[in-house]
């Protein structure tokens, strides 16, 4: 893996679950690379919160108790965004959170749900990639 970075990226909340509660995989890869500090992910706010809210609520509470301070290490290391404009495209429930961080951070949107995403990606032009697309353009070296 290339040490140079990488587009900045917002990882959708669903990368992130997965990521942290399953062992391999593109998303266990991309919270790697959060970590070694090889991607710039950036997060709102509210993302974060939305992040802590989702996780909090869907492991156990011991489970979460061992989460808890990785994501507060990932969130160090994020870019946080100031949501200056905020779009709201017909989308579920929370993607409108990571739609604000990717449109105003100009950053590329990680997610494995690619339908809830596709009128943001018509409508405002957001560049979405599933998991395993963004690690092998980051196993590439792309930028």
């Amino acid at each position: 893996m290339s040490t140079a970075k990488i587009s900045k990226v917002v990882i959708d909340t669903n990368v992130v679950f997965v990521g942290l509660t399953k062992q391999g995989g593109a998303a266990g890869l991309i919270i790697e690379a959060w970590l070694a500090g090889f991607i710039d992910v950036c997060v709102s706010n509210a993302l974060s919160y939305y992040y802590e809210d989702v996780l909090s609520r869907k492991l156990s509470d011991t489970r979460w108790s061992r989460l808890q301070p990785v994501l507060g290490v990932l969130l160090s290391l994020a870019q946080f965004t100031i949501i200056y404009y905020s779009w709201r495209p017909t989308s579920p429930a929370g993607d409108d959170l990571v739609i604000d961080c990717a449109k105003n951070a100009g950053a590329i949107i990680i997610t494995s749900n690619l339908r809830d995403f596709r009128s943001a990606q018509e409508s405002l032009g957001v560049q979405i990639m599933t998991p395993t697309q963004f690690v092998t353009k980051l196993a590439s070296g792309e930028n």
